[in-house]
């Protein structure tokens, strides 16, 4: 099978170099001067079994590839905020012997939260969600950087809504001989939902830095369990924390690489590059919808998701909001929801 990532960032990247360092064919899909820098150089991968250069075929868009072959396999990496058109201009993409790619190809969505897969399955018949346990960096243009060892990361599998075929164990046995854990799980939104949980964390990191400490701490407690009490209203299984650790045990540790200190998660990356955006709607944001949905009050994520947009609109820097004003916004917040 032939890779195809679109969205070439660091997880899409992380991904793809490890799938052509074991030999598999990968296009990469990126765009401005990471586009522009995979082509002319490659793509330059830092991990800790050495730095890696792979000059790999690129694409802006399905026009470059022309008619896609029947064994391509589309994986999606881009933010969720930029799924419906990275979807809009893949699924009419024409595939050899007829159809077009959301008729006939496979696409998985590598992607936090739960939205981007709902989004998919509106234009692709077969799509599959991908829980994405994968500590990478986009270092800069060209570059990107993967800290995990033994594994670089773990990535459960699974169709959306629910079950398994045979592709997707396909698919989990070239992961696997590409320094992935790959389970293949027919419930993969349980996963998806308690690493939904754990990326409430991710507005607290890019608005208050990556170090927060034991206030910062503590305040994702409280908005973690805000999270809890919505999917229970809602209904929605979740992995519990014991069930993840037993999984992932020691499999991924992270180790210093040189040039690529690892500053915060995929939000903290998104505030320091300057995008102008955030996934912040599809993470916090996913909590205050259900909360509106089921009657659950959810003041902090709501804070969260507010705070995060005006930071990457107003082009505001990551880790800039002192820990002890957030918390002190956060009691407010709490407060008025109480007495409105």
């Amino acid at each position: 099978m032939r890779y195809i990532i679109i969205g070439a960032g660091a997880v899409g990247a992380a991904i793809g170099g490890r799938l052509a360092g074991a030999g598999h064919e990968v296009v990469l899909v990126a765009r401005g001067a990471h586009l522009d820098v995979l082509r002319a150089d490659g793509l330059r991968f830092l991990t800790p079994d050495g730095p890696h250069t792979y000059r790999l075929p690129t694409a802006g868009g399905p026009a470059d590839l022309g008619e896609l072959r029947t064994d391509d396999v589309l994986l999606l990496a881009v933010k969720t905020q930029d799924s419906e058109a990275a979807l809009a201009a893949w699924g009419p993409a024409p595939v050899a012997g007829g159809g077009t790619a959301a008729e006939r190809l496979p696409l998985l969505c590598a992607q936090n939260g739960v939205e981007g897969q709902r989004m998919a399955l509106r234009r692709f018949r077969r799509v599959y969600g991908v829980c994405v346990w994968l500590p990478a960096t986009f270092v800069e243009p060209g570059v990107v950087s993967a800290a995990g060892t033994p594994l670089t990361g773990i990535l459960h599998l699974g169709r959306h809504p629910h079950g398994t075929d045979e592709t997707v164990h396909r698919i989990a046995a070239d992961l696997e001989k590409a320094r992935f854990e790959a389970p293949v799980v027919p419930d993969v939104a349980r996963w998806q939902y308690a690493k939904l949980l754990t990326n409430l964390a991710n507005a607290i990191e890019a608005v208050s830095g990556a170090r927060f400490g034991d206030e910062g701490a503590a305040l994702f407690r409280r908005v973690r369990a805000e999270g809890e009490a919505v999917l229970a209203a809602a209904g929605i299984d979740h992995t519990s924390e014991a069930e993840q650790r037993a999984v992932r045990g020691d499999r991924i540790t992270l180790a210093p690489l040189d040039g690529a200190e690892r500053g915060g998660g995929s939000s903290w990356q998104s505030l320091s590059r300057g995008t102008g955006t955030i996934e912040a709607d599809y993470l916090n944001g996913e909590i205050a919808l259900l909360g509106r949905l089921h009657g659950v009050p959810t003041p902090l994520n709501d804070l969260l998701q507010r705070l995060a947009n005006t930071f990457a609109r107003e082009g505001r820097a990551a880790g800039s909001l002192p820990v002890r004003e957030l918390v002190r916004l956060a009691d407010e917040a709490v407060a008025d929801a109480r007495n409105p």
